[in-house]
């Protein structure tokens, strides 16, 4: 079993790189009487967690309601660096003793705006499996920014990102 510090943080990583950087596909939705519908663009990033911090909330050995991992890093196109990203994540649930739930707020810094995202996820002693949160809104070219991210843990400090980003 990995020591729940390393679990949480590549949990924690996994969600926060969640969305980031100029669409690499995009495709409209045609569906509907709308003359301007909404477009959905589809892109691929690797998040790259570079600074990672435990706050242990009541000083208790484990995990506790109210803890929190506090996480920055880097985000990627391939190999090209595209934006930043940090994230701030809190237990909220820590029953049975092998799981817990954390609640998490992330934004991620382009070169054309910001997009921020939220929501929750169960860790188990396997690890967080795979992320899916929610694009909550955005600065400058992602101001009206809504959709999902769906993440892949592919180690404790990189995670593979779908983003699928309404404009």
């Amino acid at each position: 079993m990995r020591p729940f510090k390393q679990i949480v943080l590549s949990a924690a990583t996994g969600m926060s790189a969640l969305l980031f950087c100029a669409p690499a596909a995009a495709a409209a939705s045609g569906a509907g009487a709308d003359p301007f519908p909404p477009r959905e663009e589809v892109f691929q990033l690797v998040a790259k967690q570079t600074q990672g911090t435990f706050v242990d909330v009541d000083g208790s050995s484990g995990p506790s309601q109210g803890d929190e991992f506090v996480i920055a890093g880097n985000l990627f196109r391939g190999v090209v660096p595209v934006g930043t990203y940090s994230q701030i994540c809190t237990l909220t649930r820590t029953a049975p003793n092998d799981e817990f739930d954390l609640q998490c707020a992330a934004d991620l810094a382009l070169p054309l705006g910001q997009i921020t995202v939220q929501g929750r996820f169960t860790v188990t002693s396997a690890g967080p499996g795979d992320i899916d949160l929610a694009i909550t809104g955005g600065t400058g070219r992602y101001r009206t920014a809504h959709g999902t991210i769906h993440g892949v843990n592919v180690s404790d400090t990189e995670t593979n990102l779908t983003v699928h980003l309404i404009r």
